[in-house]
């Protein structure tokens, strides 16, 4: 095997943080040799299929990355998407993931993801792109999270709901008017209103 090779796939995780064996292959390494450079010290495996660089010291958001790997059509909604934007210092302890009403939902083990089904304009309304360890993030923008926790406010609770919204205001991560549309598209304008006018 080219050294060059395999230093570019070191460098690459290094620079990226995490490696998918589809990366080693686009490379020209054999996924069979991630197995020795994590025998080695140069890897460590992260989960299977992924690897990181020795040096990682981790990120705030590695698990998104990872279910992002998992799961590239799923997008960070509710708790993830709060504490994503930082309107909660709360980490939930399971990565929140809003994907189709028939979309397939791989079995993934680690980290635990919760699954919530959208379908039509609330899944491709205020979707926002992040680029984060080298893969790209899929997350609901502030306002759309805020509307969706009013929306699914039966699963985690009004108070939540009524802090995030609070919150979107204090930071100005978000507009009444961008409140407001997004509370539309999720259908809890009604819902919505009286905590909006309240502000």
């Amino acid at each position: 095997m080219s050294k060059s090779r395999i230093h570019k796939l070191l460098h690459l995780a290094a620079e990226q943080q995490i490696v998918r064996g589809k990366d080693a292959a686009d490379l020209g390494v054999p996924r069979n040799y991630l197995g020795r450079l994590v025998q080695r010290g140069l890897l460590e495996k992260v989960r299977r299929g992924l690897y990181t660089s020795p040096q990682f010291s981790g990120t705030e958001h590695v698990s998104l990355v990872e279910v992002s790997y998992q799961l590239p059509k799923g997008i960070v909604c509710l708790l993830s998407a709060l504490r994503f934007h930082h309107f909660t210092t709360q980490s939930p302890h399971e990565v929140w993931m809003a994907v189709g009403q028939k979309a397939w939902a791989p079995k993934i083990s680690s980290p635990s993801i919760r699954l919530v089904r959208m379908s039509g304009q609330a899944l491709h309304f205020g979707v926002e792109q992040h680029r984060i360890a080298g893969t790209i993030i899929r997350v609901f923008n502030p306002a759309k999270t805020v509307a969706d926790c009013f929306k699914f406010r039966n699963k985690i609770g009004i108070e939540i709901a009524i802090e995030a919204l609070k919150e979107s205001r204090r930071t100005k991560k978000a507009t009444m008017e961008e409140l407001w549309a997004a509370a539309k598209v999720c259908r809890v304008a009604n819902v919505m209103r009286p905590y909006m006018e309240s502000l």
